[in-house]
């Protein structure tokens, strides 16, 4: 009895060890699971990026040394909340 105790103590970590190595949160079968999240995240990536492009060309839009007059228009309004007598103001939220 004393001479299968060592071997059986190894096989048995080993055991564990293998069925971390399948099941646990990194193993073999949480993989498929990763891909899904990754392939959800790189498309919230890309509408960040979207939305940073957008962002980036308004902000270069407003520029102190080169502003763009209708850009800066449009937010003077926005702030202001003004509008000439013929102007039909449409919210777009």
């Amino acid at each position: 009895m004393r001479r299968a105790a060592l071997p059986a103590l190894g096989l048995t970590i080993m055991a564990f060890f293998g069925a971390y190595a399948v099941l646990g949160p990194n193993g073999i079968l949480a993989y498929g699971d990763y891909k899904k999240q990754l392939a959800r995240r790189e498309k919230q990536f890309t509408v960040l990026d979207q939305k940073r492009a957008v962002l980036k060309n308004r902000v270069a839009l407003l520029d102190p040394d080169h502003a763009n007059p209708d850009m800066v228009d449009e937010m003077v309004r926005k702030e202001l909340n003004v509008a000439h007598p013929d102007e039909v103001i449409v919210p777009l939220r």
